[in-house]
Formats: C-alpha cells, structure tokens, sequence
C-alpha cells in the first residue's frame, strides 16, 4: 500500500490477525461484555485488524433453556449494545457471538462490529443435535430466516449466511463467518464463500473438549485453509463456561494454506489472545496459478452470485508495523531436523526413481559423470551408486571421470579421488589440459602461448573439452551421461551452454537448490550409508568454497600450483543462501521485486529472527542489510529474467523434487528467452530504499 513506511507489513500485503478466548460467565452478559472489550483493546493495540471470538460468547454457549428466559435476552441486548459503543475508540474489527431474537425466532449468531458500526450478523447454518448437543432445542437455522435484515443495537445491518465482508483498503482481505458445526458439515458454507472471494474463514466456536478432540480439530481447520487456498481462524469456549456434563478447553487456532501459524494455551484460567500474520499474496498467487480453484468457482456461479459483499475499511495502522511472522531463512530446507531429514530421504528416493526408471527405460546399465569434488557432482555420484544399488547392478557400472583443467585445485582433485575410491566406482582421471590448450591454440587464444588472458573463451573451452569427453565415453561404454547442474545454477545462468551442468541425456539435480543439495551430502553423511571413508570425504567436500575452477588463481599464476581457487561463484552471482531465497519467493509465488526485498530483509537482517539450519557453523551465519539485499536482488533479476531463460529453454530431462518449483521448459516454467527485466529491476528501485 502506498503511502505506508517500507517497513510496515500492511504494505506488503500482511494482515494481523487476532483469536481470542475471555473468561465467561454463563448467563452474565455484562461481565462477559467486559472481558470481550478488554482482550479487543489489547488486539487493536497489537495491530490486529481483525478479532474473532468464540460462539455465543456473550451469553455463554451452555445457557440451555435460559436463551428463552427474556432477562437473558435484554442483558445480552444490552451487553452488545455496550460492546458496539465502545467498539468506537477500538482499532479491530469485531467478531463477537451472542444470540439474536429475530421473526420470533431464536438464531445463533456471529456479529461484526467495526468502531461503533454493525456490519452483519451472520446466523448458524448447521444446528447439531446428537450426542451431547440439542441446539434445536433453542435455536433456529440459518435457512429458516425469513428476512435479509434485522435490527441490532438500534442499527438496521444486513442479516443471512450469505455475506462476505471485503475490505476496501486491503486487496484480498475478504473475510465470511461460520459458526462451529458448519465447518464440520462435508459442505462447509466457508467453502462457497472461499470459491467467491473469501481469503480469511472464520469460525466462532464453542465446542466442548473430550480426548482426541483438539488434535482433530486442528488438523480441520488445517484440511479448511488448504482445501480453499485461505486463512482459517478458529476459537472455542474456554473458562467459564458450565461444566455440568461437559469440559472446555478454550482451543484457538491460526492456519493458512495447511500450515498452522498460531494456537494459543489450552484450559488456560486467564484470557489468551492468539494473534498471526496472515500472507495474503501468498493465497491469491496460489489461486491465481490453481486453474481447478477457478473451474470449481465456475461450477458452483449461480450460488455463488447470491452471496452479498458488505465493504469495510479495515483499521490500517499508518505508520510502521514490524512483522512477527517467522520466515525461513532457507525456504527450501526445513530448520527442524526431523523434518529436514524426511525431506532428504525424499528427495533422494525421487532422485534415484527417476533415473533408475531412465536407465530400465532406455535399456542402459551404465552411467558417465564428471565428478569435480564440488557439491553438485558429488550428490549426482551419491545418487548413482544408489541407483546401482537398487537395481542389483555393481557400482562399477558407474563410470566417474575426474578431468583436471588448469585451475583445478588440489584439493578437490584429491576430494574427486578419494569419493570415487570409497564408493567403489569405476574410477579414472582424464587431463584435459592438452586437448583444451590445441583449441586455444586453434582458436589463436593468447593462453595457448601461456599469455595469461582468462576470458569467457578460456573458461568454457575447458568446460567444452570436459563434456565432450563424457558425451564420447558414454558412446563408447554404452551409458548415459548424468548431468550435474542444480536449480540455483540453472535460475542464475552460472551454467555454460551445451556442457555438463547444462546439458546431459538425464539430470537429478535440476530442481535441487545449492542450499538443499549441502543438506543432501550431509544427510548421506548421517546415515552411515556409505561408510565411514566416504563420510570423511563428503565431510571435506563440504566445507570446500564453491567455485567452477576455471581460472587460477594469482599465486597458481605465478608458481604453476592451483592448490586455492582462483574464482568465488558466490563473489560473481551473489550468496547462494540469499538467491534461494529470492528464487523461492518469484518462481513460487511471482511477488513484487519490492516484496521479496521486504520479506529477504525480515529474515536474513537479525541473527536472532528465525532459525538457523544446524549444519551452519556460527561463524558462518550471514546477516544481510536492505542495501546488500537490493543489490543482489537486482542481480538475480537480470540474470533470471534477462539473461539466461535461453539456457533454461533446452534443459534435459529431469524430476521435479519439491513444490518450490523447476525451471523445465516441460515443467513449472515456461518463458520467453528474449524478455527484458525492466519492470522488474523499476520496480525494485521504485519501492525499495538504500542500495
């Protein structure tokens, strides 16, 4: 939103979120009046734009027959009436549940008020009447309502199931209620509102607990917000309410899109207010891009149309709003180590699927990689000689080539040597410094003559000769070449054309990021799979500096050794921690250059946001400020955009490993190779500061 400093969250599209649980009374509508504006005030002053409270909370839920006794009625009348006035000096939408006699009925319903105005009341659709509840002892439903108005609190609101409630100040703040049993129905009412714009479903609950009963809930509201692509916000009655045949555990929940954002104390004896950041570009790039959400919209049109949309300007703070939403640093690798775990050993197993079904596939028993002693050929080596394992043939079927140029260092020489060996691969080295030298002196390149001119020709004639190596030694052994490059390679266009981080008649680590191919090694490590030689080497490996040893370094220069490495990659395309993270959020979700700038900064600024991956040493935890995190956005987006989709465009086959996303052509992305980064890199300069 313009007009909002840079670091407020609402201008990127965030929307704090409030559920809250106040002690009851039960059938004491001014104290439960009283303890409802009390946590209302403390959400407003948290920057809570939206507040939802539990069902029937201004009564109490277990008043049984005493909803029809008429002092109940004028004190919850009167309770509400309070609740609305003072609602005028509270920064917070509203959602309060109380019940409301309307047509000579009784309906149990969910209120919204907004600063001294109501909004709505939105009846219950779905009245349970088993087991432990008669609520059609009291109540009336949703479908018996006879009129689309009523009065509340001296206003005249609109009345029914059907409204939605859309702000005018937000994009893609829309929220609908549903009161506990409809979420529970196989046709939630939330779900027709989702399907017609609603990105934030709220549900006032009161539910009592009994064993087993929270965890399902949780994984409800959970199913609710990744079903319909939305934020669901839950909240049950807690203390105070009758326990005299039930218990209440006063649960209250935060999910968006199946993740579970916040859930607040259960069985707590003081009032909890749970609050979250809601991502809500982050559901609209997901609907937009689900072609099925849309088709299921058109499906259900004619009931769609009916719902009527009530305007409300949210409370918007203007000045600045710290997010509190916990961001990962690395998006593709999981900061808990038994999760992270799983998702090795997925990927992995996806890794050695797909090529063990290309080899059954063509017929082949063999496979040709070019091991290097950096990450990538190392985790493409790893893979291989699973896949020999799985289908029962002898690790020499992988035949693994070191191929030393002329900045090859020493140390990674020795890593290639030492990997092949503890493997138990076939196993040679190939000098390619002659070959590549008669085509400098082809190609009349001053190197040949020992000039020391390391350009783009010196670099990749020595790429060239290494890939067409293995492309004629897979003719001759009957192979296939596996090729090395990963998905941060491929987005940055740190790859050369035609060899063998581009090019390859199969690759495994085409949508495997750098930062996730480290935890690869490392997994592999701990599982003890490969004995304790090929630990110790793999353990060296990664700690080696990622470079494409293609130019000596200044001491190999002068003394003929290339023991150190000449080029940093992370020095030229920028810190591959940082351009994952930049990659997720645009190939995932395709967010404003400006946005992923704000969202780099909340992670990667403070060494105390978030959590660190426990492979990184706490020497090398990197914070970045805006001016460096604008600078290497800038450069990813012209490497992305601009520069390197002609790459991308011929890419060999590979399996997709995770939801972040692949760069195929057959794939997740499909672009033009001659577009420009203009907007992108205006933008970014437009709407973020420093740099």
């Amino acid at each position: 939103m313009r007009g909002l400093p840079f670091d407020s969250l609402y201008r990127h599209g965030f929307a704090r979120v409030a559920v809250a649980v106040p002690p009851v009374r039960v059938a004491d509508p001014a104290y439960n009046a009283e303890h409802t504006l009390t946590l209302a005030r403390r959400a407003a002053d948290r920057h809570a734009v939206l507040t939802v409270f539990p069902e029937l909370g201004l009564s109490c839920y277990t008043a049984d027959d005493l909803f029809h006794q008429d002092a109940l009625q004028y004190a919850v009348d009167a309770a509400l009436e309070r609740v609305v006035a003072e609602s005028a000096g509270i920064d917070s939408v509203l959602v309060v549940g109380a019940p409301v006699r309307a047509q000579g009925r009784l309906f149990n319903c969910g209120i919204v008020i907004d600063r001294g105005r109501v909004l709505g009341a939105v009846p219950k659709s779905y009245l349970p009447n088993y087991r432990e509840f008669y609520e059609k002892r009291q109540f009336a439903a949703a479908r018996e309502n006879l009129d689309d108005h009523l009065t509340l609190a001296g206003q005249r609101v609109p009345f029914g199931a059907d409204l939605l409630f859309a702000a005018s100040n937000l994009d893609g703040f829309v929220f609908h209620l549903e009161i506990c049993e409809d979420g529970w129905v196989p046709l939630p009412p939330s779900g027709f509102a989702a399907l017609a714009g609603a990105t934030v479903l709220v549900n006032l609950s009161a539910s009592n607990i009994v064993v087993g009963k929270a965890d399902y809930r949780r994984q409800l509201c959970a199913s609710h917000s990744a079903r319909n692509i939305a934020a669901y916000l839950y909240s049950a009655a807690g203390n105070g309410e009758s326990t005299t045949d039930m218990a209440w555990d006063g649960q209250a929940v935060i999910c968006e899109n199946g993740d579970l954002l916040a859930e607040g104390e259960r069985f707590a004896d003081h009032p909890q207010l749970v609050t979250a950041d809601l991502d809500l570009p982050r559901l609209a790039a997901d609907r937009l891009r689900m072609t099925s959400f849309a088709d299921n919209v058109h499906d259900h049109r004619e009931r769609l149309a009916r719902l009527r949309r009530i305007e409300v300007e949210l409370p918007i703070p203007s000045g600045e709003v710290a997010l509190e939403r916990e961001l990962p640093r690395f998006p593709y690798v999981p900061a808990n180590p038994a999760v992270r775990n799983e998702r090795c050993a997925e990927v992995h197993n996806i890794q050695v699927a797909g090529l063990s079904t290309r080899l059954a596939a063509t017929g082949s028993q063999r496979v040709v990689i070019g091991v290097s002693g950096g990450l990538d050929s190392t985790l493409v080596l790893i893979v291989a000689v699973k896949t020999m394992d799985r289908l029962g043939l002898p690790r020499s079927n992988v035949l693994a080539y070191t191929m030393p140029g002329f900045a090859t260092g020493s140390r990674t020489l020795n890593d290639a040597h030492r990997l092949m060996r503890a493997l138990g691969v076939s196993a040679r080295e190939i000098d390619i410094r002659p070959s590549a030298t008669q085509m400098l002196r082809d190609l009349e390149h001053p190197a040949a003559e020992r000039v020391p001119q390391y350009d783009v020709t010196y670099e990749n004639v020595q790429a060239g000769e290494r890939t067409s190596h293995l492309f004629r030694l897979a003719n001759q052994q009957h192979a296939l070449v596996v090729g090395t490059g990963d998905l941060s390679e491929l987005a940055l266009g740190w790859c050369t054309f035609g060899v063998g981080d581009h090019m390859a008649h199969y690759s495994v680590n085409a949508s495997v990021p750098k930062t996730l191919i480290k935890y690869l090694i490392a997994w592999a490590v701990d599982t003890g799979e490969l004995g304790p030689a090929a630990d110790e080497v793999l353990t060296s490996i990664l700690a080696t500096e990622i470079s494409p040893e293609l130019v000596p370094s200044d001491n190999a220069a002068a003394e003929g050794d290339s023991a150190q490495p000449g080029q940093s990659s992370e020095a030229a395309v920028g810190p591959y921690e940082l351009q994952d993270f930049h990659l997720y959020f645009l190939l995932r979700f395709g967010y404003l250059p400006s946005r992923i700038a704000y969202l780099a900064h909340h992670a990667w600024s403070d060494r105390t946001r978030g959590r660190w991956p426990d492979l990184i040493p706490e020497t090398d935890r990197h914070e970045y400020d805006l001016p460096t995190i604008k600078h290497w956005l800038a450069e990813f987006l012209r490497r992305f955009v601009r520069t390197s989709q002609f790459k991308r465009s011929t890419l060999p086959n590979a399996p997709k490993v995770g939801s972040g996303g692949s760069l195929s052509p057959r794939g997740d992305w499909r672009a033009p190779s001659d577009a420009v980064a203009t907007a992108w890199l205006d933008e970014l300069e437009r709407n973020v500061p420093g740099g």
